[in-house]
């Protein structure tokens, strides 16, 4: 019978009761009713009956009665979540036991409140009370009540991370079942023995476990019960790196919870399914499992199952590299674990917070939350928990390159691995041990360690862990430049890959034997590995990503093989296969967007062009192009066009540190040298919110800091190292270029005062834009942003935003040209930009720009103070999500704020909101590299516009307005009008058409 049938049966009973007057059994019937919902997750529901039957129990007196509808409560509030109240239940329950002097309900009430307790992280408490319910089945002959007081111990104790004491009790468990043939108890052992297994490692062992447990399920026809087991074999399996074997276990728990309408089940599955789907780095699937488990969670009332939910979530997203979203996931999850007062949770919380600020490179942040989980783990017993606290304490002080502490801290974890007989995580530690060695030099160390975690791979059936040491053992070797022992490990390693098969390990193994074979000068073999390794990662890329943000990750961590590849090409003499090799290398997420975008709908999994075909597209380009690739120092530009061949030259550039980028460093010199730059306070259209305005320099004051020669020879030597070696191919007037590295936030356009020059992601990105229908983008309609109004964005009840009345000044003039009504003020809302800018060819805004990335503060929508006191930044910062969610038509988009070309360099280029633009499907993008000036920027912008307006084209308006301030008295600085640059392809505005 399943439940749906059960509760259609206890309701016929409850209704005959009635209809008889049989009060007692209208209890018997509500009790049995709140039981069939409980197994089924709803716990609401069942709390409904439960309370109807704790009312007609006091009624008529039943004090048993009472008691039990009390376990039943504490039973539903702890499915909940809601473990102090479940607590309170339970206790009452004891209390009646205890006064109508039944022992063996005593018992029962002391292991429910032991569960709670350990619920909340209070593993000492629980034990105490699980110790009680065993000495009171002992006294009272309850063999089958022996026997669930040892699985709970067992349990208890495996929270705390003592797992052969866990297996004990749970082996006495399995012995007592056995005896009396409780076959249910005996499959509940067997799962639990599995579990506590799996917690130390013996992955095979714990399938056996399971697969006994399953097996018994299925004979007795418990189908919750093998859905359970289903799971606990896909989480086992997982383990083994077995994903694929693993997703298949989870959809039949899945399966199974959905049939008999189990919702919290549903919920558990698809929490495990999204685990499952991220260690496959498939994150935008796993979020949407991680979802779909959050929502039930709270459908059904499941604080403490949101609070995994919202962990789980900020994991996936640290994955993708949105630390921040991360973070605010990981907040939420610490926020429930303290509501619910779950120290264990909050530990974990804690632990998972730290590993975000270290992702961001905010060691001593991540230390500190590390600290606070390696606290609670002590406070609560928690051994592996505190072994895993040591080992993330340990992993951050590596990055600190505290080698000392991080030894320290690793070797403590370790001591806890051997001690809780976790085969697994020792040979993880040996593992992060070696890479702690080689850190300090001593290799041989190093490879001792790895060879250890080696072995440990092999003997759990880690093969994915296997294949991970060979690499690191390969690594070692390639250090010491023995280079075929390096390249036999790595070949073990890419065995173990295409065995799991595991693409990632694939990738990473034919990138490291093509380095071995690149430093031991076999040239060719290493440009077959490093095709390999390209090919893999684009495949991955290609078929299992699907989100730009998903894309742009992987990217940074794969992108050296594309390099690789380049410079063994170079090193070759096959420069124009460089450049291809060079070229896949750049803007693919963007790219992938664009071709969606604009219809293109033979995307491949790897979808950049052929080599003949972007060969013979390179020599077609009718514009002169210059491609820049930065290595290690290294130099490479190729210049195309003309419709010509690729003409290719090389120089090196001098580091002025062992750790300095020296493009970077001549970079922010350059800038330093005119009062310009990403870090300046001075300018006021910043949202350098923090900037102390008593000390900020006036415009005057700015411009006497100039030195009389900046004019002239601040970026002098820029210009020689990226046009000094193409100097004599620098025909004509017109200039694309495709810069790599930090020559991303170079001030291209100020670089020369004869050639108008733009920038381009990639070629082919740009062609894809050029290739797309003359009716995709707008000829008519304007969005004009100026001067949002920001004074209810507030600290300390004071605005941090300054109005912007030049800015404001900016959109209505250009208004009057276009015929066309800027959004000024409190009418400039987040909300109505978005409304209007998905139609328009051309969007101007005027505003404070983030100097991170560029996002754009807006007035705040209406609405938002039912919700909050203050505006969030969701109700007025547009973002860069903001823009991937929309297709824009523009030909034109200005960004007339501070920072709008900034964001963070990687292969896409600058990943910020000059780029969100050109990925909504805007063609061209005119943005400014650092904070600019409001007066200035008007004046700047009049003139950009004249020319525009007179049919000129984009590149040639911004070139005559920065000569404009150029040769003007009071903005002639370059630091007012060198910002600018010019992004994607260049165009025309039609004016008539707009009015």
């Amino acid at each position: 019978m399943t439940e749906r049938s059960r509760i259609e049966y206890h309701k016929q009973q409850l209704s005959l009761a009635i209809e008889v007057g049989d009060r007692v059994g209208q209890g018997r019937a509500y009790c049995n009713l709140g039981i069939a919902y409980q197994c089924l997750g709803q716990f609401h529901q069942a709390i409904k009956y439960h309370k109807q039957q704790l009312s007609l129990a006091i009624e008529v007196g039943d004090r048993v009665g009472q008691g039990r509808a009390y376990c039943n409560l504490g039973i539903d509030y702890k499915c909940l979540g809601q473990f102090q109240q479940a607590i309170e239940y339970h206790k009452q329950d004891l209390s009646i036991a205890i006064k109508v002097g039944d022992r063996a309900e005593q018992g029962r009430a002391n292991g429910n409140l032991g569960n709670a307790y350990q619920s909340l992280g209070q593993f000492q408490q629980a034990i105490e009370y699980h110790k009680q319910d065993l000495s009171i089945a002992i006294e009272v002959g309850d063999r089958a009540g022996q026997g669930g007081a040892y699985g709970n111990l067992g349990n208890a104790y495996q929270s705390l991370g003592q797992f052969q004491q866990a297996i004990e009790f749970h082996k006495q468990h399995l012995s007592i079942a056995i005896e009396v043939g409780d076959r249910a108890g005996q499959g509940l052992a067997y799962g639990n023995l599995g579990n506590a297994c799996q917690c130390l490692g013996q992955f095979q062992q714990a399938i056996e476990y399971h697969k006994q447990c399953l097996s018994i399920a299925i004979e007795v026809g418990d189908r919750a019960g093998q859905g359970r087991t289903y799971g606990n074999l896909g989480n086992a399996y997982q383990s083994l790196s077995q994903f694929q074997q693993a997703i298949e276990y989870h959809k039949q728990r899945l399966s199974i919870a959905i049939e008999v309408g189990d919702r919290a089940g549903q919920g558990r599955a698809y929490g495990n399914l999204g685990n499952a789907y991220q260690s496959l780095d498939q994150f935008q699937q796993a979020i949407e499992y991680h979802n779909q488990r959050l929502s039930i969670a709270i459908e059904v009332g499941d604080r403490a199952g949101q609070g995994r939910a919202y962990g789980n979530l900020g994991n996936a997203y640290q994955s993708l590299s949105q630390f921040q979203q991360a973070i605010e996931y990981h907040k939420q999850d610490l926020s429930i674990a303290i509501e619910v007062g779950d120290r264990a949770g909050q530990g974990s919380a804690y632990g998972n917070l730290g590993n975000a600020y270290q992702s961001l490179g905010q060691f001593q942040q991540a230390i500190e939350y590390h600290k606070q989980s390696l606290s609670i783990a002590i406070e609560v017993g928690d051994r592996a928990g505190q072994g895993g606290a040591y080992g993330s304490l340990g992993n951050a002080y590596l990055f600190l390159e505290d080698f000392k502490k991080s030894l320290e801290h690793h070797k403590k974890s370790f001591s806890i691995t051997k001690e809780l007989g976790d085969r697994y995580g020792e040979g993880k530690v040996y593992g992060y041990l070696g890479l702690v060695y080689k850190s300090l030099g001593d290799v041989q160390g190093a490879i001792e360690h790895y060879k250890q975690s080696l072995s440990i791979a092999k003997e759990v059936g880690n093969r994915s862990g296997e294949g991970h040491a060979y690499g690191c053992l390969g690594n070692a070797y390639l250090s010491l430049e023995k280079f075929h022992q390096a390249i036999e490990y790595h070949k073990q390693q890419l065995k173990i890959a295409k065995e799991v098969p595991d693409m990632f390990l694939e990738g990473l193994a034919h990138e490291y034997l093509g380095i071995n074979l690149m430093c031991s000068d076999s040239l060719d073999e290493a440009v077959v590995n490093f095709k390999l390794s390209v090919k893999a990662f684009d495949t991955i890329r290609g078929s299992y990503i699907s989100e730009d943000a998903c894309k742009i990750s992987f990217r940074k961590h794969f992108i050296s093989s594309y390099r690789y590849l380049c410079r063994v090409l170079i090193a070759l003499q096959k420069t124009d296969e460089a450049l291809y090799a060079a070229e896949q290398g750049r803007a693919g997420a963007l790219l992938d967007a664009l071709k969606i975008k604009y219809g293109f709908t033979s995307l491949s999994p790897i979808s950049n062009e052929t080599e003949e075909d972007f060969a013979y597209n390179s020599r077609n380009i009718s514009v002169l192009t210059t491609f820049i690739a930065l290595d290690n120092g290294t130099i490479s530009l190729w210049v195309l066009g003309k419709k010509t061949n690729a003409i290719f030259r090389q120089a090196i550039l001098k580091s002025g540190g062992a750790h300095e980028d020296p493009i970077e460093a001549l970079l922010k010199a350059s800038l330093k040298k005119i009062g310009a730059g990403r870090d300046v306070r001075c300018e006021n259209r910043s949202l350098d919110i923090l900037r102390d305005k008593s000390t900020s320099s006036t415009q005057e004051d700015d411009k006497k800091s100039i030195p009389s020669h900046a004019n002239i020879d601040w970026l002098q030597p820029l210009n020689d190292i990226v046009f000094g070696p193409i100097e004599d191919l620098l025909d004509g007037d017109e200039l694309v270029v495709v810069p790599d590295g930090a020559l991303c936030l170079a001030p291209w356009t100020a670089l020369s005062e004869t050639l108008r020059i733009r920038i381009i992601p990639s070629l082919t990105s740009l062609k894809v834009i050029r290739d797309s229908s003359s009716e995709y983008h707008s000829k008519t309609g304007a969005l004009l942003v100026g001067d949002p109004c920001l004074r209810k964005v507030t600290k300390r009840d004071k605005p941090i935003y300054d109005q912007l009345k030049f800015a404001k000044k900016e959109v209505e003039m250009i208004g009057k040209l276009l015929n066309s009504q800027p959004l000024t003020g409190e009418a400039a809302t987040k909300e109505e930009a978005l409304r209007r800018i998905d139609s328009v060819a051309l969007i101007h805004i005027a505003a404070h720009g983030r100097k991170e990335t560029g996002e754009i503060a807006l007035a705040p929508n209406p609405g938002w103070q039912s919700k909050t006191r203050i505006p969030t930044e969701e109700d007025y910062m547009l973002k860069m999500s903001d823009l991937q969610a929309i297709k824009l038509r523009a030909r034109l988009v200005v960004l007339s704020c501070c920072h709008s070309g900034q964001g963070e360099v990687s292969s896409e280029g600058v990943v910020g909101m000059a780029r969100a633009f050109l990925f909504a499907g805007a063609r061209s993008v005119l943005a400014s590299l650092w904070a600019i000036d409001d007066e200035a920027t008007m004046v700047f912008m009049e003139c950009f516009y004249q020319h525009l307006r007179g049919g000129e084209s984009a590149s040639t308006a911004l070139q005559k307005a920065m000569k404009c301030l150029r040769d003007s008295d009071d903005f002639s600085a370059p630091k007012y009008w060198a910002p600018f640059v010019l992004i994607g392809d260049d165009v025309t505005i039609e004016f008539d058409v707009n009015r």
